[in-house]
Protein backbone atom coordinates (compact mmCIF):
# COMPACT_ATOMS: atom_id res chain seq x y z
CA UNK A 1 0.00 0.00 0.00
CA UNK A 2 1.25 3.13 -1.01
CA UNK A 3 2.12 6.10 1.88
CA UNK A 4 -0.50 9.10 2.21
CA UNK A 5 0.19 12.68 1.68
CA UNK A 6 -1.92 15.23 2.87
CA UNK A 7 -1.88 18.08 -0.04
CA UNK A 8 -3.00 21.84 0.31
CA UNK A 9 -5.83 22.07 -2.45
CA UNK A 10 -7.14 24.68 -3.57
CA UNK A 11 -9.02 23.65 -6.92
CA UNK A 12 -6.52 25.96 -8.75
CA UNK A 13 -4.13 24.81 -11.82
CA UNK A 14 -0.71 24.20 -9.52
CA UNK A 15 -3.05 21.71 -6.90
CA UNK A 16 -5.14 19.86 -8.96
CA UNK A 17 -2.00 19.32 -11.58
CA UNK A 18 0.29 17.76 -8.13
CA UNK A 19 -2.76 15.22 -7.63
CA UNK A 20 -1.22 13.48 -10.68
CA UNK A 21 2.20 14.66 -10.18
CA UNK A 22 2.81 13.29 -6.31
CA UNK A 23 1.66 9.95 -7.84
CA UNK A 24 3.96 9.60 -10.86
CA UNK A 25 7.10 11.03 -8.85
CA UNK A 26 6.81 9.96 -5.51
CA UNK A 27 4.31 7.45 -5.31
CA UNK A 28 1.69 8.51 -3.02
CA UNK A 29 -1.82 7.95 -2.03
CA UNK A 30 -2.74 12.02 -2.25
CA UNK A 31 -5.61 13.00 0.42
CA UNK A 32 -6.79 16.82 -1.00
CA UNK A 33 -7.77 19.00 2.19
CA UNK A 34 -9.50 22.37 0.85
CA UNK A 35 -9.65 24.90 3.69
CA UNK A 36 -12.55 28.01 3.15
CA UNK A 37 -11.89 30.90 4.48
CA UNK A 38 -14.49 32.87 3.13
CA UNK A 39 -12.86 33.41 -0.13
CA UNK A 40 -16.45 32.80 -2.00
CA UNK A 41 -14.94 29.31 -3.96
CA UNK A 42 -17.76 26.15 -5.18
CA UNK A 43 -16.03 23.74 -2.03
CA UNK A 44 -18.20 20.86 -3.10
CA UNK A 45 -17.35 21.23 -7.31
CA UNK A 46 -13.59 21.42 -6.34
CA UNK A 47 -13.68 18.75 -3.63
CA UNK A 48 -15.51 16.43 -6.29
CA UNK A 49 -13.02 17.47 -8.61
CA UNK A 50 -9.89 16.47 -6.56
CA UNK A 51 -11.41 13.17 -6.48
CA UNK A 52 -12.16 12.75 -10.33
CA UNK A 53 -8.40 13.34 -10.72
CA UNK A 54 -6.87 10.66 -8.62
CA UNK A 55 -7.11 11.98 -4.91
CA UNK A 56 -7.76 8.81 -3.07
CA UNK A 57 -9.39 11.22 0.10
CA UNK A 58 -10.88 14.36 -0.23
CA UNK A 59 -12.30 17.11 2.63
CA UNK A 60 -13.49 20.33 2.80
CA UNK A 61 -13.25 22.31 5.65
CA UNK A 62 -15.25 25.63 6.60
CA UNK A 63 -12.96 27.72 8.68
CA UNK A 64 -14.43 31.39 7.96
CA UNK A 65 -16.32 31.15 11.48
CA UNK A 66 -12.94 29.90 13.12
CA UNK A 67 -11.16 32.45 11.26
CA UNK A 68 -13.00 35.36 12.25
CA UNK A 69 -12.86 34.02 16.24
CA UNK A 70 -9.18 33.06 16.64
CA UNK A 71 -7.21 34.79 14.03
CA UNK A 72 -9.05 37.58 12.85
CA UNK A 73 -9.98 38.92 15.86
CA UNK A 74 -6.12 38.72 17.12
CA UNK A 75 -5.04 40.61 14.29
CA UNK A 76 -8.02 43.08 15.36
CA UNK A 77 -6.53 43.67 18.90
CA UNK A 78 -2.77 43.94 17.40
CA UNK A 79 -3.72 46.35 14.75
CA UNK A 80 -1.78 44.04 12.41
CA UNK A 81 -0.77 45.95 9.28
CA UNK A 82 2.50 45.09 7.63
CA UNK A 83 4.59 47.67 6.55
CA UNK A 84 1.92 50.31 7.46
CA UNK A 85 -0.06 48.90 4.65
CA UNK A 86 -0.62 45.26 3.92
CA UNK A 87 -3.81 43.77 6.68
CA UNK A 88 -2.12 40.26 6.11
CA UNK A 89 -5.13 38.43 5.06
CA UNK A 90 -3.29 36.17 3.29
CA UNK A 91 -0.74 35.77 6.22
CA UNK A 92 -3.14 35.24 8.78
CA UNK A 93 -4.91 32.42 6.70
CA UNK A 94 -2.13 30.49 6.13
CA UNK A 95 -1.38 28.82 9.91
CA UNK A 96 -5.32 27.62 10.14
CA UNK A 97 -4.83 25.91 6.86
CA UNK A 98 -1.76 24.46 8.45
CA UNK A 99 -3.43 23.59 11.28
CA UNK A 100 -6.02 21.71 9.58
CA UNK A 101 -3.67 19.95 7.07
CA UNK A 102 -1.77 18.74 10.23
CA UNK A 103 -4.31 17.68 11.64
CA UNK A 104 -5.94 15.52 8.98
CA UNK A 105 -2.44 14.36 8.09
CA UNK A 106 -2.31 12.67 11.44
CA UNK A 107 -5.93 11.41 11.16
CA UNK A 108 -5.26 9.85 7.89
CA UNK A 109 -1.81 8.26 8.81
CA UNK A 110 0.08 10.34 6.63
CA UNK A 111 3.26 11.00 6.02
CA UNK A 112 3.86 14.22 4.73
CA UNK A 113 2.14 17.38 3.87
CA UNK A 114 2.34 18.64 0.03
CA UNK A 115 1.32 22.83 -0.30
CA UNK A 116 1.68 24.58 -3.84
CA UNK A 117 3.57 27.36 -2.88
CA UNK A 118 6.44 28.48 -5.52
CA UNK A 119 10.26 28.75 -4.60
CA UNK A 120 9.84 32.99 -4.15
CA UNK A 121 7.22 33.61 -2.26
CA UNK A 122 6.20 33.87 1.46
CA UNK A 123 3.97 31.21 2.06
CA UNK A 124 6.49 28.39 1.52
CA UNK A 125 7.92 29.58 4.66
CA UNK A 126 4.75 30.10 6.22
CA UNK A 127 3.73 26.53 5.17
CA UNK A 128 6.81 24.99 6.05
CA UNK A 129 7.60 26.82 9.03
CA UNK A 130 4.05 25.91 10.39
CA UNK A 131 3.81 21.82 9.63
CA UNK A 132 7.51 21.91 11.03
CA UNK A 133 6.46 23.58 14.19
CA UNK A 134 3.20 21.46 14.85
CA UNK A 135 4.41 18.07 13.55
CA UNK A 136 8.19 18.56 13.36
CA UNK A 137 8.19 14.40 12.01
CA UNK A 138 6.00 15.14 8.88
CA UNK A 139 7.75 15.20 5.72
CA UNK A 140 7.11 18.14 3.47
CA UNK A 141 6.90 17.86 -0.28
CA UNK A 142 6.45 21.42 -2.60
CA UNK A 143 5.80 20.53 -6.05
CA UNK A 144 6.03 23.60 -7.67
CA UNK A 145 9.74 24.03 -6.21
CA UNK A 146 10.67 20.72 -7.96
CA UNK A 147 9.16 20.83 -11.10
CA UNK A 148 9.70 23.69 -12.41
CA UNK A 149 7.32 24.10 -15.48
CA UNK A 150 5.83 27.21 -16.33
CA UNK A 151 2.16 27.83 -16.17
CA UNK A 152 2.05 26.83 -19.99
CA UNK A 153 3.68 23.60 -19.84
CA UNK A 154 1.75 22.93 -16.72
CA UNK A 155 -1.46 23.29 -19.00
CA UNK A 156 0.27 20.68 -21.27
CA UNK A 157 0.92 18.16 -18.27
CA UNK A 158 -2.36 18.37 -17.51
CA UNK A 159 -3.84 18.08 -21.18
CA UNK A 160 -1.61 15.33 -21.65
CA UNK A 161 -2.80 13.12 -18.60
CA UNK A 162 -6.38 14.21 -18.77
CA UNK A 163 -6.28 16.37 -15.76
CA UNK A 164 -9.61 18.34 -15.15
CA UNK A 165 -8.63 22.09 -14.96
CA UNK A 166 -10.54 25.30 -14.86
CA UNK A 167 -8.34 27.50 -15.87
CA UNK A 168 -6.60 28.20 -19.29
CA UNK A 169 -3.33 29.81 -20.80
CA UNK A 170 -4.90 33.22 -21.03
CA UNK A 171 -5.61 33.72 -17.23
CA UNK A 172 -2.73 35.60 -16.08
CA UNK A 173 -3.41 36.94 -12.14
CA UNK A 174 -2.68 35.44 -9.27
CA UNK A 175 -5.60 35.64 -6.94
CA UNK A 176 -5.54 34.55 -3.58
CA UNK A 177 -8.96 35.63 -1.43
CA UNK A 178 -10.72 35.09 1.86
CA UNK A 179 -12.78 37.13 4.31
CA UNK A 180 -10.36 39.36 5.00
CA UNK A 181 -9.06 40.39 1.96
CA UNK A 182 -7.82 39.78 -1.66
CA UNK A 183 -4.32 39.47 -2.87
CA UNK A 184 -3.58 40.31 -6.83
CA UNK A 185 -0.68 39.54 -8.33
CA UNK A 186 0.87 38.41 -11.97
CA UNK A 187 0.60 39.78 -15.42
CA UNK A 188 1.06 43.18 -15.83
CA UNK A 189 1.11 44.23 -12.35
CA UNK A 190 4.81 42.96 -12.37
CA UNK A 191 6.18 46.45 -13.66
CA UNK A 192 5.58 48.93 -10.96
CA UNK A 193 4.90 51.52 -13.89
CA UNK A 194 1.46 49.90 -14.89
CA UNK A 195 -1.79 51.18 -13.60
CA UNK A 196 -3.40 48.17 -12.52
CA UNK A 197 -6.26 47.36 -14.73
CA UNK A 198 -10.24 47.91 -13.43
CA UNK A 199 -11.35 44.44 -14.20
CA UNK A 200 -8.61 42.94 -11.78
CA UNK A 201 -11.14 44.15 -8.25
CA UNK A 202 -13.22 41.70 -6.95
CA UNK A 203 -14.34 43.46 -3.75
CA UNK A 204 -14.29 46.89 -4.36
CA UNK A 205 -16.23 49.49 -6.61
CA UNK A 206 -14.05 51.99 -8.82
CA UNK A 207 -14.00 55.68 -7.17
CA UNK A 208 -16.16 56.77 -10.50
CA UNK A 209 -18.77 54.08 -10.04
CA UNK A 210 -19.36 54.65 -6.14
CA UNK A 211 -22.12 56.15 -5.01
CA UNK A 212 -22.27 59.83 -4.99
CA UNK A 213 -23.94 60.16 -1.82
CA UNK A 214 -21.66 59.32 1.37
CA UNK A 215 -22.24 56.10 3.43
CA UNK A 216 -22.17 56.05 7.23
CA UNK A 217 -21.65 53.15 9.55
CA UNK A 218 -20.95 52.33 13.50
CA UNK A 219 -18.86 50.17 14.75
CA UNK A 220 -19.50 48.48 18.51
CA UNK A 221 -16.44 47.14 20.35
CA UNK A 222 -15.98 45.27 23.37
CA UNK A 223 -12.78 44.48 24.71
CA UNK A 224 -11.41 45.64 21.51
CA UNK A 225 -13.56 43.48 19.28
CA UNK A 226 -16.50 44.40 16.93
CA UNK A 227 -19.60 43.18 18.35
CA UNK A 228 -22.38 44.96 16.35
CA UNK A 229 -22.40 46.88 13.27
CA UNK A 230 -25.13 49.72 13.37
CA UNK A 231 -27.23 48.58 16.37
CA UNK A 232 -27.06 45.30 15.21
CA UNK A 233 -25.16 42.88 17.29
CA UNK A 234 -23.20 40.38 14.66
CA UNK A 235 -20.71 37.74 15.04
CA UNK A 236 -17.40 38.75 14.49
CA UNK A 237 -17.92 37.11 11.05
CA UNK A 238 -20.80 38.53 9.61
CA UNK A 239 -19.53 42.28 10.35
CA UNK A 240 -16.50 41.23 8.34
CA UNK A 241 -18.86 39.90 5.67
CA UNK A 242 -21.23 43.05 5.88
CA UNK A 243 -18.31 45.50 6.01
CA UNK A 244 -16.87 44.31 2.82
CA UNK A 245 -19.87 44.70 1.07
CA UNK A 246 -20.59 48.45 2.45
CA UNK A 247 -16.89 49.53 1.95
CA UNK A 248 -16.45 48.11 -1.69
CA UNK A 249 -19.28 49.43 -2.57
CA UNK A 250 -18.22 52.53 -1.79
CA UNK A 251 -14.66 52.25 -3.37
CA UNK A 252 -12.64 52.18 -0.05
CA UNK A 253 -10.18 49.13 0.53
CA UNK A 254 -7.70 48.91 -2.22
CA UNK A 255 -4.13 49.23 -2.12
CA UNK A 256 -1.11 48.89 -4.43
CA UNK A 257 2.23 48.59 -2.77
CA UNK A 258 6.02 47.79 -3.17
CA UNK A 259 6.21 44.90 -0.03
CA UNK A 260 9.65 43.83 0.81
CA UNK A 261 9.24 39.33 1.03
CA UNK A 262 10.66 37.96 3.29
CA UNK A 263 13.08 35.84 0.75
CA UNK A 264 14.70 39.46 -0.05
CA UNK A 265 13.28 40.60 -3.06
CA UNK A 266 10.64 43.25 -3.30
CA UNK A 267 7.69 42.55 -5.03
CA UNK A 268 4.75 44.88 -6.28
CA UNK A 269 1.16 43.73 -4.64
CA UNK A 270 -2.35 44.65 -5.13
CA UNK A 271 -4.65 44.04 -2.38
CA UNK A 272 -8.22 44.47 -1.47
CA UNK A 273 -9.16 44.71 2.13
CA UNK A 274 -12.60 47.05 2.87
CA UNK A 275 -13.27 44.95 5.85
CA UNK A 276 -10.32 44.87 7.30
CA UNK A 277 -8.71 48.50 6.77
CA UNK A 278 -12.37 49.70 8.13
CA UNK A 279 -12.37 47.96 11.19
CA UNK A 280 -8.47 48.01 11.80
CA UNK A 281 -9.06 52.15 11.17
CA UNK A 282 -12.02 52.42 13.83
CA UNK A 283 -10.41 50.18 15.71
CA UNK A 284 -6.89 52.59 16.49
CA UNK A 285 -9.84 55.55 17.04
CA UNK A 286 -11.27 53.80 20.20
CA UNK A 287 -7.56 52.87 20.85
CA UNK A 288 -6.57 56.27 20.68
CA UNK A 289 -9.51 57.30 23.37
CA UNK A 290 -9.24 54.89 25.31
CA UNK A 291 -5.70 54.10 26.14
CA UNK A 292 -3.15 55.35 28.56
CA UNK A 293 -0.49 57.80 27.07
CA UNK A 294 2.44 55.76 27.05
CA UNK A 295 0.81 52.15 26.91
CA UNK A 296 -0.39 53.49 23.33
CA UNK A 297 2.52 54.77 22.26
CA UNK A 298 4.72 51.15 23.06
CA UNK A 299 1.92 49.10 21.51
CA UNK A 300 2.39 50.55 18.22
CA UNK A 301 5.77 49.38 18.60
CA UNK A 302 4.92 45.88 19.31
CA UNK A 303 2.29 46.11 16.90
CA UNK A 304 4.71 46.13 14.16
CA UNK A 305 6.85 43.40 15.37
CA UNK A 306 3.58 41.18 15.85
CA UNK A 307 3.23 41.94 11.85
CA UNK A 308 6.14 41.01 11.01
CA UNK A 309 5.81 37.74 12.61
CA UNK A 310 2.68 37.06 11.37
CA UNK A 311 4.00 37.41 7.83
CA UNK A 312 7.26 35.33 8.30
CA UNK A 313 5.17 32.52 9.19
CA UNK A 314 5.93 33.03 13.06
CA UNK A 315 2.72 32.48 14.15
CA UNK A 316 3.32 29.68 15.73
CA UNK A 317 5.73 31.12 18.20
CA UNK A 318 5.78 31.92 21.62
CA UNK A 319 6.53 35.52 20.84
CA UNK A 320 3.72 35.71 19.43
CA UNK A 321 1.37 34.02 21.77
CA UNK A 322 3.33 36.56 24.57
CA UNK A 323 2.02 39.72 22.41
CA UNK A 324 -1.45 38.03 22.20
CA UNK A 325 -1.27 38.44 25.62
CA UNK A 326 0.32 42.00 26.27
CA UNK A 327 -3.10 42.76 23.76
CA UNK A 328 -5.38 41.29 25.78
CA UNK A 329 -4.74 42.98 29.17
CA UNK A 330 -4.64 46.31 26.93
CA UNK A 331 -8.23 45.48 25.24
CA UNK A 332 -10.21 45.47 28.50
CA UNK A 333 -10.91 49.26 28.43
CA UNK A 334 -11.15 49.61 24.62
CA UNK A 335 -15.07 49.48 24.72
CA UNK A 336 -17.34 52.26 22.56
CA UNK A 337 -18.26 53.19 19.10
CA UNK A 338 -17.16 54.99 16.82
CA UNK A 339 -18.82 56.06 13.83
CA UNK A 340 -17.55 56.17 9.55
CA UNK A 341 -18.45 57.98 6.80
CA UNK A 342 -17.57 56.50 3.38
CA UNK A 343 -17.71 58.74 0.28
CA UNK A 344 -15.75 58.20 -3.20
CA UNK A 345 -12.91 55.68 -2.14
CA UNK A 346 -12.64 57.44 1.24
CA UNK A 347 -12.84 56.18 4.54
CA UNK A 348 -13.01 58.92 7.69
CA UNK A 349 -13.78 58.47 11.11
CA UNK A 350 -16.41 60.83 12.36
CA UNK A 351 -17.39 60.15 15.83
CA UNK A 352 -16.26 58.53 18.88
CA UNK A 353 -17.67 57.32 22.49
CA UNK A 354 -16.49 55.47 24.92
CA UNK A 355 -17.83 54.14 28.83
CA UNK A 356 -14.35 54.24 29.07
CA UNK A 357 -12.51 57.59 27.57
CA UNK A 358 -10.03 59.57 28.53
CA UNK A 359 -10.42 62.22 26.95
CA UNK A 360 -12.36 65.15 29.47
CA UNK A 361 -14.15 68.11 27.89
CA UNK A 362 -13.50 70.38 30.95
CA UNK A 363 -9.28 69.31 30.33
CA UNK A 364 -9.62 70.04 26.45
CA UNK A 365 -11.50 72.74 26.35
CA UNK A 366 -11.00 76.58 25.58
CA UNK A 367 -13.94 78.15 26.81
CA UNK A 368 -15.32 78.90 30.17
CA UNK A 369 -15.68 75.09 31.41
CA UNK A 370 -11.90 74.99 31.15
CA UNK A 371 -10.45 73.05 34.33
CA UNK A 372 -7.28 72.85 33.74
CA UNK A 373 -4.45 74.39 35.78
CA UNK A 374 -2.69 76.91 33.77
CA UNK A 375 -0.56 77.96 36.58
CA UNK A 376 0.83 74.80 36.45
CA UNK A 377 2.36 74.94 33.17
CA UNK A 378 5.37 77.15 34.36
CA UNK A 379 6.64 75.08 37.13
CA UNK A 380 6.11 71.82 34.67
CA UNK A 381 8.12 73.56 31.67
CA UNK A 382 10.88 74.73 34.18
CA UNK A 383 11.39 70.91 35.33
CA UNK A 384 11.10 69.46 31.60
CA UNK A 385 13.57 71.60 30.52
CA UNK A 386 15.48 71.61 33.00
CA UNK A 387 18.35 68.78 31.78
CA UNK A 388 18.96 70.68 28.45
CA UNK A 389 19.32 74.11 30.36
CA UNK A 390 21.87 72.55 32.31
CA UNK A 391 23.43 70.89 29.67
CA UNK A 392 23.74 74.63 27.81
CA UNK A 393 25.08 76.70 30.19
CA UNK A 394 27.73 73.76 30.87
CA UNK A 395 29.32 73.59 27.48
CA UNK A 396 27.62 76.40 25.41
CA UNK A 397 28.59 79.24 28.00
CA UNK A 398 26.38 81.79 25.90
CA UNK A 399 27.30 80.26 22.25
CA UNK A 400 24.35 80.66 20.07
CA UNK A 401 22.58 77.15 18.92
CA UNK A 402 21.66 77.82 15.30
Amino acid sequence: MAEKIVLAYSGGLDTSVAITWLKENHGFDVVAVAVSLGGGEDMAEAIERARRNGAVEAYGIDAASEFADEYLARAIKANAVYEDKYPLATALGRPLIVKHLVEQALASNAVAVAHGCTGKGNDQVRFDVGIKTLAPDLRIVAPIREWKMSREEEIDYAAARKIEIKVDKAKVYSIDANIWGCAIEGGNLEDPWNEPDEDIYLMTASVADAPTEPCYAEISFENGLPVALDGRALSLKDIIVDLNEIAGRNGVGRLDMIENRLVGIKSREVYEAPAALTIITAHRALEDLTLEREAARYKRLAEQKYAELVYNGQWFSPLRTALDELFDSLQTKVNGDIRLRFHKGTLAVVGRRSPDSLYQYGLATYDKADTFDHDAAAGFIELWGLPLTEWAKKHKRGERMI
